[in-house]
């Protein structure tokens, strides 16, 4: 299993095919997402990977943050998620994961956080067809109607699809697919929508439901440290061969 990123929505456009089909995508941007800290089953538990991405407000840093990020020599960070990843998977402290983590064709899953339309009624929140416009209804057109059954329960049952705050949660899209990054600008471009608006921050993983590409880099596609040195893809280790040479 391995590490996702953190990524910002930029909004979406659409891509020609070499047949004219129009593709409609969604871009999202790695801003500089990086790995801050690892999780291993010894200290924590559990096995993962703390990565953070974007630029903060320096004012806007409390000094244990300031603390976390300079005991690993990482540049602070706007957010910061972890992400499950099996032992192998996991990645040094300071690498910067770039686009071409993921493959062109390969599904991902992404979570985020819609936009919120504040307070809605019965039909915008849940599709209900409302009452009749015209015989027997005034002014009620586009009430639910009624919520209870008789003095047996008695009462509403928690749960009941009414009127209320709709939107502002967090939700996650599966199976999209991935169609084209762009590693030097740090771009992904995928298909369909991708839940929440412009500027918002989701994370993006490897399809749950869908196998992996064998394309795909393991245990990722990163660059070392803040910038050092040539961007890597790392695979599995190649075995090293011994020098044979004579000894005086």
């Amino acid at each position: 299993m391995r590490s996702g990123v953190i990524a910002q929505k930029l909004g979406m456009t659409r891509i020609f095919t070499d047949a004219g089909e129009h593709i409609p995508v969604t871009v999202l941007r790695l801003d500089r997402c990086q790995v801050v800290g690892h999780r291993t089953s010894e200290k924590n538990g559990y096995t993962a990977l703390q990565l953070g991405a974007g630029t903060p407000k320096v004012t806007r840093l409390t000094r244990a943050a300031r603390g976390h990020f300079a005991a690993v020599s990482v540049e602070p960070k706007r957010r910061l998620a972890e992400f499950r990843v099996s032992p192998e998977n996991l990645i040094e402290v300071g690498a910067e994961i770039t686009a071409d983590h993921f493959v062109a064709g390969q599904f991902v899953d992404v979570s985020g956080t819609t936009i919120g339309k504040g307070f809605a009624g019965a039909m915008k929140r849940h599709g209900f067809h409302g009452l009749r416009a015209t015989h027997g209804v005034s002014v009620s057109h586009r009430s639910h109607g009624s919520t209870g059954q008789r003095q047996d329960p008695g009462k509403v049952f928690k749960g009941k699809k009414m009127a209320g705050h709709m939107g502002d949660v967090n939700v996650t899209t599966q199976n999209l697919r991935v169609v084209k990054t762009d590693p030097e600008r740090g771009l992904i471009m995928i298909r369909g929508a991708v839940p929440g608006a412009k500027g918002g921050w989701v994370l993006l993983r490897d399809a749950v439901k869908r196998s992996l590409p064998e394309t795909a880099p393991k245990p990722g596609a990163f660059r070392k440290g803040a910038g050092e040195g040539p961007k890597q893809a790392m695979a599995e280790p190649a075995p090293v061969q011994a020098e044979v040479g004579s000894q005086e």
